[in-house]
């Protein structure tokens, strides 16, 4: 069966006025990412569509697996990209991810979570019979006035002409296609683009449920929505705690290239006086894997990754990291989200912090959050003889 229609969700943006550290796509609602459930519609079509997702670049290993784990076995009709720097740039790089096929183009954002699957087949449905764009809309209930731009009223707009447009807004691929290669601005939506270039665009009634996450009073509104209709499965935590040493400096071996390279929060910091251990000694990853194991109900680093266990001799963080996941799934469980607290005089960890829970999303798949803090000079850490890491996680029943 050819494939004629694609849609292009737009997750890319930063979100910071819902207040999150990460993107707004990958914060979670009611136990799952607002991307995953901005894709249940799509995988609820009838027909088969190709998907295109754009991702953030920080966040984009996060956002893949988001993506994957939501589409299963459909994870083949899918492409994920990485977007730009404004929404624009974001849908012309969905743009260039396009088969040759596809005749009909739709843009959604991810942000609309809860956007009905009838929403997306009339669109579908607009664009083939009518041959225009074609997006959703709802009558504006609210009385309208426009200003001087310096607060003063000036006018009262007639509200019968106005409509307030959601996602998806369809289009025929090549008017798209030909209105993004000749823009010459920035617009609000794909269909103002669209319009700009001379082509008409048409509205259909949209839908309530298709209101977009925004802020924080919105997060709790969707949530409030999904609660009557998904059963809650309760979720398990666990704790993790992990503590290692610095190397005696061996003067002679640091002068010849020879010393240990410090490995902290998945990352190599070449600078650093490495840690003692078996493996690598990154107390974070560590702390990580027994707080997940813990969670599950699958004992300890300790019992699972025994320091008898020749495979694991200089092993790096990612190694523990990614065999973990692989248990906690096959106990039948979800990674949540998992919180770290670091414990060190040295390094200096902020400057790092971003690329750290970047690295450590990754490979969990799942959001992880990584703090620093000092103890003003107390105990083994403060005289900077070591780090010690604390970590809980949060799993989910599948």
């Amino acid at each position: 069966m050819t494939v004629s229609v694609a849609v292009i969700v737009v997750a890319a943006g930063s979100g910071s006025r819902l207040g999150y550290s990460l993107p707004k796509a990958l914060v979670g609602l009611v136990q799952r990412p607002i991307l995953s459930r901005s894709l249940d519609p799509i995988f609820a079509l009838e027909r088969e569509v190709q998907l295109v997702v754009v991702v953030p670049r920080q966040h984009s290993a996060l956002a893949e697996q988001i993506v994957r784990d939501t589409a299963g076995r459909a994870s083949t009709s899918c492409t994920v990209v990485v977007g730009g720097s404004s929404r624009q740039e974001s849908v012309a790089a969905g743009l260039a991810a396009l088969t040759p096929g596809i005749e009909v183009v739709l843009v959604h954002d991810a942000a609309r979570a809860l956007t009905p699957v009838a929403q997306f087949e009339a669109i579908i449905d607009a664009v083939e019979t009518t041959g225009l764009a074609a997006i959703p809309g709802l009558p504006v209930s609210d009385t309208i006035k426009r200003t001087d731009g310096f607060g003063k009223a000036v006018a009262t707009v007639d509200r019968s002409e106005l409509s307030a447009v959601q996602t998806p807004q369809g289009f025929p691929r090549a008017q798209l296609e030909a209105a993004y290669s000749g823009a010459s601005g920035d617009f609000t939506d794909d269909a103002a683009l669209v319009a700009a270039a001379g082509h008409d665009v048409t509205i259909i009634h949209g839908d309530p449920l298709a209101f977009k996450i925004t802020t924080p009073w919105d997060l709790r509104r969707a949530e409030q929505l999904l609660a009557a209709t998904v059963p809650v499965a309760l979720p398990r935590t666990g704790l993790g705690v992990d503590a290692h040493a610095f190397v005696a400096v061996d003067a002679a071996a640091a002068a010849a290239g020879g010393a240990k390279v410090l490995w902290l929060a998945g990352l190599p910091w070449p600078d650093e006086t490495a840690l003692e251990g078996h493996s690598d000694g990154d107390a974070v990853a560590h702390a990580i894997c027994d707080a997940l194991l813990s969670a599950g109900g699958l004992g300890d680093i300790g019992s699972v990754f025994g320091t008898s266990d020749p495979r694991f001799d200089g092993a790096h963080g990612d190694v523990f990291l990614t065999e973990t996941v692989r248990l906690v799934t096959e106990a039948g469980f979800r990674i949540g989200n998992v919180s770290v607290q670091l414990i060190a005089a040295r390094p200096r960890f902020s400057p790092r912090r971003a690329e750290a829970e970047a690295v450590l999303s990754g490979i969990l798949g799942a959001p992880v959050s990584v703090s620093a803090t000092t103890t003003d000079g107390l105990g083994f850490t403060g005289r900077a003889e070591g780090v010690m890491a604390i970590a809980t996680a949060l799993v989910y029943p599948r």
